[in-house]
């Protein structure tokens, strides 16, 4: 399914409604843009397989650009608004882009990277232009709105955040599937699990440019339902959404939960949120006080599933699920969970290891065959580097990222269990545990901490640290908390809610002449 297959009954419907500018695009109009950039590139040469790169903020034409290159059968990839110069040429270049599709408010850095990626012939630019760039307006304005014949389904090649060197592209073969009769993975988890149809309005408050976003909008309006969208995510402007839009469904991360949960109750109760069906959140781990209070207040509509870009595997739980297993990320549905150690044995029931999925879906990192390979159990499961333990029901828990594991006088201690403590303590926005040196220990526990106010002096800061400190002691072992505790006005974190941790521990290791 896909936008024009709506027109007969709902082409002046609103296809996507952006929250904050107020900006609609009714599918009829969605369907006409999608036609003329899908012409525009077949006539400057590109044919279904190849490759087309997008970098824009969230824009308000930014799914129309998707769906032309969808229609178009090329395989694009949305590039984050969010990375250095030298990101973005790297990503272009190494997905072989053919074409490039920005907007006038990253036109600095597309003038920086204009002179480094020669295979690009087709250079559009939304609301403007620089030099070397055609106007993306003007170049499809006039073009037949019709459809192209016998169009092939695009598909999207999107690549890892990166926060260990160059980000890396997922890709799968190309297919060459008939456009109308291809609906993608996501389509069906919408319907089955989620309950979308047309008539369910789709509220996503994250970047377009990220997997489930963009997957899910696309779907969502594959389905002839209304995407809502957010510039950037606020947490009373979300409430707002919900209220003003009626929206049926979203999609979050845990931190968004939190922003939320800490509004002031009487902001919180300006807003109607009982249109709300479906909430989903994935992208992290949330901790279990955070999501039982999400559940006390907009009720057994919380649903999880814990997946990657890779689409190698699915683990899914509702509210119910949850509230039986507290803590869980759910049950896996398409796929069979191995929990195995570093010699890829199988670890008994409760112990916790990397996880990996045995499923019939494949995928490779672009140009990393090295990369592809350490993901891979000799048996042929793949991973994506996190460490979790099963429980006696067959429920999967995630543990941390193993990359992230502290090592202090020989004992392995999780971040993520001091992390899910600390959060919830009333003065902390955000928090990022991390091992730091230690001459005798080798590492050390530390908290990053952005407070809901940054501590007016050295004294403040000390009662502050220590008052976190004795808190997250009271939950954990005390080998498990922090030993020390530094504040920030902002923690390096995504707008998707992933944490650029290794940011951090650059920071803290540069100087001690030791590898991390």
């Amino acid at each position: 399914m896909f936008p024009g297959a709506h027109l007969e009954t709902h082409a002046d419907k609103p296809a996507v409604v952006m929250a904050g500018s107020g900006f609609t695009q009714t599918f009829a109009e969605l369907d006409a843009g999608a036609n003329r950039l899908a012409r525009l590139l077949r006539d400057a040469g590109l044919e279904p397989g190849d490759h087309v790169a997008i970098c824009m903020e969230n824009h308000d034409r930014y799914l129309e650009v998707i769906w032309g290159c969808h229609y178009a059968g090329l395989i694009y990839t949305a590039a984050s608004s969010r990375l250095t110069s030298a990101e973005l040429e790297y990503i272009i270049n190494d997905c072989g882009a053919k074409a490039f599709i920005t907007s006038k408010y990253k036109a600095d850095q597309a003038a920086e990277v204009a002179g480094s990626i020669p295979q690009v012939t087709l250079r559009l630019m939304l609301d403007g232009t620089i030099d070397g760039f055609d106007s993306f307006e003007a170049m499809i304005d006039g073009l037949d709105a019709s459809p192209l014949a016998d169009r092939v389904a695009g598909m999207d090649m999107l690549y890892s955040s990166g926060t260990t060197g160059f980000p890396k592209g997922i890709t799968k073969s190309f297919v060459h599937e008939p456009l109308e009769t291809t609906g993608g993975p996501v389509m069906p988890l919408l319907q089955l699990l989620f309950g979308m149809t047309d008539e369910s309005v789709y509220l996503s408050p994250a970047p377009f440019y990220h997997a489930a976003p963009l997957r899910f909008c696309l779907a969502a309006q594959g389905l002839g339902a209304t995407v809502v969208a957010m510039e950037h995510f606020d947490a009373e402007e979300y409430l707002a959404a919900v209220d003003q839009h009626k929206a049926t469904h979203s999609q979050v991360v845990p931190t968004m939960f939190v922003r939320m949960l800490k509004l002031d109750p009487e902001v919180r109760g300006r807003y109607d949120v009982s249109s709300l069906q479906y909430v989903i959140h994935a992208a992290a781990p949330c901790p279990v006080p955070i999501k039982r209070q999400m559940i006390e207040w907009f009720g057994p509509i919380i649903h999880e599933y814990y997946a990657g870009t890779e689409g190698n595997g699915f683990v899914y739980c509702n509210s119910d699920m949850w509230l039986g297993h507290e803590g869980t990320v759910g049950m896996p549905i398409n796929c069979t969970i191995h929990i195995c150690d570093e010699e890829g044995e199988e670890v008994p029931q409760g112990d916790s290891g990397t996880i990996y999925f045995e499923s019939e879906a494949s995928f490779e990192y672009h140009n990393d065959p090295d990369k592809t390979a350490a993901s891979r159990h000799p048996k042929g499961w793949s991973t994506l580097g996190d460490v979790g333990y099963l429980d006696e029901d067959g429920f999967l828990y995630l543990t941390d990222r193993k990359a992230y594991m502290i090592i202090t006088g020989g004992v392995n201690v999780y971040p993520q269990e001091a992390e899910n403590i600390l959060v919830t303590h009333p003065k902390v926005v955000d928090v990022a545990v991390l091992g730091v040196p230690n001459d005798e220990f080798g590492e050390e526990v530390k908290a990053v901490v952005q407070p809901q106010q940054m501590p007016a002096d050295e004294a403040e800061a000390s009662a502050l640290a220590s008052e976190l400190m004795a808190f997250c002691r009271e939950h954990l072992a005390d080998v498990k908390c922090p030993r020390s505790v530094d504040f920030r006005p902002e923690l390096p974190r995504h707008p998707t809610g992933k944490l650029y941790k290794r940011v951090l521990k650059d920071e803290y290791w540069k100087d001690s002449g030791r590898a991390i």
